[in-house]
């Protein structure tokens, strides 16, 4: 059964990776508690690749530094099942904040990508949501990352052109949130937030496309910027 199929059909098929034993289950345990399939559980970068050729998930949930070297072994596994499974979500885990490696994940296709700060497993709901998100061709970037990107002193840029709510909207894109869920962050209407999305895509000049992927495209100038 493929990716795709077993989405469909029944529970969201994943593969979990992460060299501490201790941390990789409890990952499992939180995922399968909320209905996903936890097919196979792995500690380093070739199990991984080969869990993924053999049990083809929905998505993979991996820490960026994996053996043998504990650098980005992950990150690299992560960015070959791109490539070989593009079906396959893929969810990075990583201890710190590091912008360089979430853009170098999302810079080609943000689409069933998402890269998480390893303190946002402890938030059980948020956590699941995010890999969910992810298994389903969606985007989920942590706050933190956004924040970084929207702090750094950069050049004029194109997005200049926004204004302060729309770059607050466009962070929440980032951050995978659907426009109900940045409604309510901001304390705005779905409306009002829908409006916002369709100007921030006129001032980026992304026109209508038939498969419409001008979110990703915002997304991708958002944290390219940075």
């Amino acid at each position: 059964m493929s990716a795709s199929e077993s989405t469909r059909s029944g529970a969201i098929r994943v593969v979990v990776a992460e060299d501490s034993a201790l941390f990789r289950e409890g990952i499992a345990r939180i995922l399968e508690g909320v209905g996903f399939d936890v097919v196979a559980e792995v500690g380093d970068r070739d199990a991984l690749v080969a869990a993924v050729t053999t049990h083809e998930p929905d998505v993979v949930v991996t820490d960026i530094r994996m053996p043998p070297t504990g650098t980005t072994e992950g990150l690299d596994a992560a960015m070959t099942i791109r490539e070989t499974h593009p079906e396959t979500g893929v969810m990075v885990l990583s201890q710190y904040v590091e912008t360089r490696h979430a853009i170098r994940l999302i810079e080609n296709d943000a689409r069933g990508i998402g890269y998480l700060l390893k303190d946002r497993v402890a938030d059980g709901k948020e956590f699941t949501e995010a890999v969910r998100r992810v298994a389903t061709g969606g985007t989920a970037i942590d706050p933190e990352i956004v924040e970084r990107l929207l702090g750094r002193n950069r050049e004029e840029h194109e997005l200049d052109r926004l204004s302060q709510r729309e770059r607050e909207i466009l962070a929440g894109m980032a951050e995978g949130r659907s426009n109900q869920a940045i409604a309510d962050r901001l304390f705005l209407s779905a409306r009002t937030v829908e409006t916002h999305v369709g100007s921030i895509f006129t001032r980026l000049g992304l026109e209508p496309t038939p498969d419409d992927h001008r979110r990703v495209l915002a997304v991708l100038a958002y944290l390219r910027s940075g």
